[in-house]
């Protein structure tokens, strides 16, 4: 931060010096100078803000790494995609969550229900909520109702893993 400070200052100099030079030798553009002078010092101090603010906040990392020069031509299905930014939307709202990625799972579960065990998920609910675990069953359940506030946090992640997880089970 003093590294910025100092910065900052050395960027004054000049218009500080090009204001106390106009105040000497052109009094009467004066007032026309000071504007322009807190123009620039407006732009100073924004710029520190700016900078301190990028500082505050970790980097961010993107979803996926930037193809190699190998990979140019591979790129994840379409369907993979729009899945991932519906978990990503999932884990960020409820409303999304319920109305977004929710169904994807609840197909995903019953659909492996039906070919892997054989069992209906409406037939028997006790069993499949047995099969697919408390956590799991919560999510994927027919009568779950909608969130209350729309605008709430989703699924938080390590439960979103678990859910997967026991879908991978299966």
């Amino acid at each position: 931060m003093k590294r910025d400070l100092v910065g900052a200052l050395r960027l004054l100099v000049v218009p500080t010096l090009a204001l106390a030079a106009i105040a000497t030798f052109a009094p009467g553009r004066l007032g026309l100078a000071v504007r322009i002078y807190a123009l620039v010092l407006s732009a100073v101090v924004l710029g520190l803000a700016l900078f301190a603010l990028r500082r505050s906040y970790p980097r961010t990392q993107p979803l996926r790494k930037s193809a190699s020069h190998g990979d140019r031509g591979r790129r994840p299905p379409l369907t993979l995609v729009r899945l991932e930014h519906e978990a990503a939307l999932g884990v960020a709202g409820a409303f999304d969550f319920h109305h977004r990625l929710r169904p994807h799972l609840r197909e995903l579960a019953f659909g492996l229900l039906s070919t892997r065990r054989g069992i209906s998920p409406d037939a028997d609910p006790d069993l499949v909520g047995a099969i697919l675990g408390e956590d799991t069953w919560d999510v994927v359940r027919k009568d779950r109702p909608p969130p209350e506030d729309r605008l709430a946090r989703g699924l938080p992640l390590p439960e979103l893993r678990r859910v997967v997880e026991s879908l991978e089970r299966i």
